[in-house]
């Protein structure tokens, strides 16, 4: 799990980065463009494409352009139709995807991911809660689609990671990944993309460079291997822990508005959600992996 908390750390300053340097001045779809042409840069001279069957690049081509690709389109699609503090809210049902996708893979159902999951989204709730307003239904399906591309992407890239077990290192198969986000993310930039507002000046090109090659390349690299080394409860609950800790951040560098009780009260609801996750792992182990079952 210490990938995760490390990423979740990483990821952190990226909305307040975003958020200052980056919105309303510099075109979204450009901004996406360029992190996920930067990951994909820094993963390619790994690429070893022949020690890789031909299945196993499609596959991780596909989980990208899922997890990153679809999500990142409909994410930002979102911002035409809903107000930022909606789109916050919205993003805090990820766990329960998580939960059930992995379930509906392995072809059983087991409440108490959803137990724990519905305990992150409540933590998460009670930290970013605002009021919606009458017209938030379209915008709403496209937050929830992000969010089912991610939840698809995570579940996916660690049971294909359990089930296939190369003998690959991670770090030669992950170029892939963003190969599959760029073919789909570039077409997105052509149709919807405001050409005339690229990033202009150093700071927003550091902010893009940062953000390409550390919180995009590095980033999701070390969050899905964190997901293969911990059970879907898990995973489903660290997805709502950056929430938190994003806010820490916001309120600590920047001191933009937050509360701070219901800060302190939502985190201490995820965290609670977490250590009653990990305490039933161990009191109620499940049998391991099998090249069948690869969920834990």
């Amino acid at each position: 799990m210490s990938l995760l908390v490390g990423v979740t750390i990483l990821w952190s300053f990226s909305f307040s980065l975003i958020g200052v340097y980056l919105a309303g001045q510099v075109d979204s779809y450009f901004a996406v463009l360029t992190r996920i042409t930067l990951a994909c840069l820094l993963f390619l001279p790994m690429l070893r494409p022949r020690r890789v069957p031909m299945n196993i690049r499609w596959a991780l081509m596909g989980i990208g352009a899922i997890q990153l690709g679809l999500m990142y389109v409909s994410y930002y699609h979102s911002f035409v139709l809903l107000s930022v503090p909606e789109i916050l809210l919205f993003t805090i049902f990820t766990p329960v995807y998580i939960a059930l996708i992995d379930d509906l893979l392995a072809g059983r159902f087991r409440p108490f991911y959803l137990v724990t999951a519905g305990l992150s989204v409540l933590g998460a709730a009670v930290i970013r809660y605002q009021g919606v307003n009458e017209a938030y239904w379209l915008g709403f399906a496209m937050v929830q689609a992000a969010n089912l591309c991610f939840a698809v992407g995570q579940v996916g890239y660690r049971r294909l990671m359990l089930r296939t077990r190369l003998e690959v290192p991670a770090i030669h198969l992950f170029g892939w990944f963003y190969i599959g986000a760029l073919l789909l993310v570039l077409p997105a930039w052509l149709l919807w993309g405001d050409m005339s507002r690229p990033a202009t000046t150093p700071l927003q090109w550091g902010v893009l460079l940062w953000l390409g090659l550390v919180a995009s390349g590095l980033g999701y690299f070390l969050w899905n291997q964190g997901a293969c080394r911990v059970d879907a409860g898990t995973l489903a609950i660290m997805n709502n822990a950056l929430i938190p800790a994003g806010l820490v951040v916001n309120l600590v560098i920047w001191n933009h508005d937050a509360d701070p009780l219901r800060l302190g009260l939502g985190g201490a609801i995820i965290l609670a959600a977490l250590l009653f996750n990990r305490w039933w792992q161990r009191r109620y182990p499940v049998a391991p992996a099998r090249a069948s079952d690869s969920s834990s």
